[in-house]
């Protein structure tokens, strides 16, 4: 199971949001210095999220983005606010391996096809559902779509991996949402990547026993319940060329 630790980024600092909520934040510091942190411990991926672009439609932070990449050395896989092809185009110029695609996947499908022709196996779906309907533009909206029918459209369009966070749970600490993402990886044999919750080892030994793709962490490293080194080591070695 592949490990992906996550920075999101706003204001150039690393914080953490309560289910998503803009003025439900907490600021932990550099985000550079996370990067190598994950780095020297033997993270293959890592896992950032453009919080400005998210909520505001453009980007701020490319020549941060940028140095994260650099300073992370490994993959670096990126989502929010992308929503042109420009968009997706910047950030692989920035040195991005994948590109995830949340919002769009709903509201521009079309976008989505065009992402996974020019960029074959590096664009992943952001599936973000609340009480199983998919929540789009910052998790403020919800949307009429059901998580299983948006990642089996995704799917004909392309996509390998899908990202899915139950956003009632992300920042909580009270677990994933396991159910739910097994029940995407049943009917749809999609890669799944589990979101939203995690905050023990635990939870971590629970989502590789599923047999999932892999897991996001998040708050419980920031907040030092969950020891990045030991958390890989919970996960299994990891494959650097795998998406």
């Amino acid at each position: 199971m592949i490990l992906y630790p996550a920075i999101d980024l706003m204001d150039g600092k690393a914080v953490r949001l309560r289910k998503g909520v803009r003025g439900e934040k907490t600021v932990y510091g550099d985000p550079l210095e996370f990067a190598r942190q994950f780095r020297d411990a033997g993270a293959a991926w890592l896992h950032l999220v453009d919080l400005d672009a998210a909520f505001d439609g453009s980007t701020r932070c490319l020549p941060l983005i940028e140095k994260i990449v650099e300073t992370f050395v490994g993959n670096v896989e990126l989502g929010g606010g992308l929503r042109t092809m420009e968009d997706v185009r910047q950030r692989m110029d920035a040195g991005v391996q994948c590109a995830i695609l949340g919002s769009v996947c709903v509201k521009n499908p079309e976008l989505v096809r065009q992402a996974c022709a020019a960029y074959p196996d590096r664009i992943v779906a952001g599936v973000d559902a609340r009480d199983g309907m998919v929540a789009v533009h910052g998790w403020v909206e919800k949307s009429d779509v059901d998580a299983v029918t948006l990642a089996r459209a995704m799917k004909e369009l392309g996509v390998r991996r899908v990202i899915y966070t139950d956003v009632s749970r992300d920042g909580m600490m009270q677990g994933p949402n396991l159910d739910s993402s097994l029940q995407l990886f049943r009917e749809t044999g999609l890669d799944i990547v589990v979101s939203g919750g995690i905050s023990s080892l635990q939870d971590l030994k629970r989502v590789k026993e599923s047999g999932l793709n892999g897991a996001i962490l998040g708050r419980a490293f920031y907040d030092g319940a969950v020891d990045i080194a030991e958390a890989l080591r919970v996960c299994g070695k990891e494959i650097t060329d795998d998406i």
